[in-house]
């Protein structure tokens, strides 16, 4: 199966998104990746009042994401800045040690609500996201108008950087990912991160992610007083549908402070 690729399906699955961790041992080639965490290229920059940040899944690239920026077709998203940043080349343990992008380390696959979790190397990585979000902020851009979102690893990913984030940001979109951390991470939640949106999709048929660890997410944020709009999908397995990203739009359209 190409790790690498936005395969476009009909009708039900517009594109299939880093499946690629349930093949061990197998890397394939891919698009250049983005530097990580990586200044964006300054030629590059252009006036926006909304920044989308995407997180790839284990084995992906950020490049192969890019497709789903055109998706996002309605007029508030005309001048949005999307940012699709690669992985850094790492060992992972599920895969028995294999070297592959990967934001942090993932101790097995299946990953289910019980699976134990790296919280080092997670850290490390949502340092990195911090420094992403900072940098927009920097130049201009209202926190209330930055949305994290990713898929699988990138979701979990997703998920930590948002809730660790010291600002209320515009939102925070997780597809077929799982809780990163243990409960002992909920003490470091902001009031102002608790005030962040999040949307958390998941494929009913998942066998990578499993539809439990998905499951868990809403009860653990609960457990910090933090709302999260849950959405299942039957017969979705790990993959992300045309019709998630177009709530997707949507979602985020309906939270932007100012039109882009």
């Amino acid at each position: 199966m190409n790790s690498n690729l936005l395969t476009f399906l009909k009708p039900a699955i517009a594109f299939t998104v880093t499946v690629s961790f349930t093949v061990l041992f197998i890397v394939f080639p891919r698009p250049p990746a983005t530097a990580y965490p990586g200044e964006p290229d300054p030629m590059a920059r252009r006036s926006s009042s909304s920044f989308i940040l995407w997180l790839h899944g284990l084995g992906d690239s950020g490049p192969a994401n890019e497709p789903i920026r055109d998706l996002f077709t309605s007029p508030e998203f005309k001048n949005t800045k999307w940012s699709f940043p690669s992985a850094p080349n790492n060992s992972v343990t599920c895969n028995h040690g294999a070297v592959m992008p990967s934001w942090f380390d993932i101790h097995e696959i299946p990953v289910s609500a019980s699976s134990p979790k790296d919280e080092e190397s997670l850290l490390k990585a949502v340092q990195n996201v911090h420094a992403m979000i900072d940098n927009e902020v920097t130049h201009g851009t209202n926190p209330k108008d930055i949305f994290v979102c990713g898929f699988s690893q990138g979701g979990a990913l997703t998920l930590a950087s948002v809730l660790l984030y010291p600002k209320t940001l515009g939102g925070c979109a997780v597809f077929s990912g799982w809780v990163p951390f243990n409960d002992s991470a909920l003490e470091n939640i902001t009031p102002e991160a608790k005030r962040t949106p999040i949307l958390w999709s998941h494929g009913m048929a998942d066998r990578t992610v499993l539809f439990e660890a998905g499951q868990a997410g809403p009860p653990f944020l609960g457990r910090a007083g933090i709302p999260c709009e849950f959405k299942a999908y039957p017969g979705l397995g790990h993959s992300i549908t045309q019709v998630e990203l177009h709530y997707l739009e949507s979602w985020i359209k309906a939270r932007l402070q100012t039109s882009s």
